[in-house]
């Protein structure tokens, strides 16, 4: 009954990782232990569980992926895309390889992740988070729309722009990002009726072209350290109203990332995503404790 576990991070953003890859122990109990939505949402919670950001399985890779990782909220629902866990599961996969360079398939679509050795005694990873995609029913949105201004608000925020990284993202533009009630608002915003699917909502205050600060209420998750594929779209969405370049560090609450929205060349319109990952601590849990 017991599973080994990973609890992984990138920025404080953080995950509880499984493998069920070919061969391993969860892998061999996967027909008596099968990870629903409901046993993931347990073991996320931070009081009676785990607590993670988002739960994460390692599944096997196929046609050229070298592996799967499912992704699951802290309420038990799919997500498509997690940029800091991208980072992280790559890590791992080179570690076990050797490589430099790894594929990270999810529901979304493949994820390259290259090794950046920084000098200065920890790599930095960089994750290809594929295209930006910028039309209504890719975000998706519950009607037309133009994406670089859509129509709601909540209190003091207003005007946001959506983008999809995978999964579904719009971001506010503020002057003063600390005077936001984010835990008042964060909610309303992520379950408006424009969202079908519900959305990451940003909030972000630029502090020059290449500088933006950056808080995220996370679909099904709330307020977070970091969130990856929200950093991407903030700076797609803001590159997007000519408030930055194409290049600029996103600063989180747990520490920094560079984002790149490609332009032209190999990999145009890709977002290129790059920040360290760090393991906190190992251990093994007994699934059958938790609900299925």
């Amino acid at each position: 009954m017991m599973v080994p576990f990973r609890k992984m991070h990138g920025l404080g953003n953080d995950f509880v990782v499984l493998d069920a890859r070919k061969g391993s122990v969860l892998d061999a109990r996967r027909a008596a232990l099968p990870i629903t939505p409901a046993r993931a949402a347990a073991i996320a919670d931070r009081r009676r569980g785990i607590g993670c950001d988002q739960f994460i399985v390692m599944e096997p890779g196929t046609d050229g992926a070298d592996v799967f990782m499912r992704i699951r909220n802290p309420d038990g629902s799919e997500s498509g895309a997690c940029g800091n866990a991208t980072r992280c599961i790559a890590s791992l996969v080179a570690e076990e390889t050797g490589r430099d360079r790894v594929v990270v398939r999810t529901i979304a679509g493949d994820l390259p992740v290259e090794r950046l050795p920084n000098g200065e005694g920890m790599d930095l990873w960089r994750a290809d988070m594929g295209p930006a995609r910028l039309g209504w029913r890719d975000v998706p949105l519950a009607r037309e729309v133009d994406t670089l201004h859509l129509p709601i608000g909540r209190g003091p925020v207003a005007d946001p722009a959506a983008c999809s990284m995978g999964n579904p993202h719009a971001t506010f533009f503020v002057p003063e990002l600390d005077a936001l009630p984010l835990a008042e608002i964060g909610p309303a915003l992520e379950h408006d009726p424009i969202f079908p699917e519900r959305a990451n909502i940003g909030f972000v205050q630029v502090l020059t072209p290449e500088y933006i600060r950056l808080m995220v209420w996370e679909r099904g998750a709330g307020l977070t350290l970091a969130c990856g594929s929200g950093a991407c779209a903030a700076l797609v969405n803001a590159a997007r109203r000519g408030l930055t370049g194409r290049r600029a560090t996103v600063s989180l609450p747990g520490g920094d990332l560079v984002i790149e929205w490609r332009e032209d060349g190999p990999g145009a319109g890709h977002v290129l995503m790059t920040g360290p990952v760090a393991t906190a601590f190992t251990g093994e849990i007994d699934l059958g404790a938790y609900p299925a």
